[in-house]
């Protein structure tokens, strides 16, 4: 059964594939698994229809039979657990996988989230700009010790997995900060990640959406 995702009608990253359906779309793409989309607008997100798949009125949401999911991260889970790809057959290193989706959820997206929703709700006070060194000092904090944990290796653990799908997903949020390059192993990472082709096909059908084009141009 082909699963149906929700995403915004008109994305406010302006295609620059930080909306949490890409997220989805990516890891649907590693796993080889066709999927429909359902494009909603703001005011669509707020109705009782919208509202029954999605209590907190957001996207994206995931609707495959008589299964509804809702938030990116259990979306990508169960994405994971049902499909080949983004999970080691080991059990051992498959949980380690799962710990990583949490830290990028639980630990690491926190802070970035902070400073963005600062930036668009608080930019024009004047304190702003005396907050905005603590909060990026948290990402820092972050950043690296999450930089020691990676070293020289491609990937947090092994191979790709789920984890590195929500961590790079989760670090891209922070383009244009320059805050990543302080950190070459992980602009490094972020790179390999974007490099991947299933997110190439992920990028570009989410990019499609705001252009009005068709992924293939």
């Amino acid at each position: 059964m082909t699963p149906t995702i929700t995403a915004f009608e008109r994305s406010p990253d302006g295609g620059k594939g930080l909306a949490r359906d890409m997220r989805v779309r990516w890891a649907l793409e590693e796993v080889g698994q066709p999927y429909d989309v359902r494009l909603v607008s703001f005011a669509e997100m707020k109705e009782p229809a919208h509202r029954a798949l999605q209590p907190f009125g957001q996207i994206p949401t995931y609707e495959e039979g008589d299964l509804v999911l809702f938030e990116s991260g259990a979306i990508v889970f169960h994405i994971a657990e049902r499909h080949a790809g983004l999970l080691p057959d080991d059990a051992n290193a498959r949980a380690r996988a799962i710990t990583w989706v949490f830290a990028a959820l639980n630990t690491i997206e926190p802070p970035i989230v902070d400073r963005s929703m600062a930036r668009l709700v608080e930019g024009d006070k004047t304190w702003f700009e005396q907050r905005l060194p603590d909060l990026e000092d948290r990402i820092r904090d972050r950043l690296g010790e999450l930089a020691a944990h990676l070293g020289d290796a491609d990937w947090l653990d092994g191979e790709f997995s789920a984890g590195d799908l929500m961590m790079v997903s989760v670090l891209l949020r922070l383009g244009g900060s320059g805050m990543l390059d302080e950190y070459p192993n992980l602009s490094a990472y972020v790179a390999r990640g974007e490099a991947r082709p299933a997110y190439k096909r992920a990028f570009a059908a989410q990019l499609a959406v705001f252009t009005g084009k068709s992924p293939t141009g």
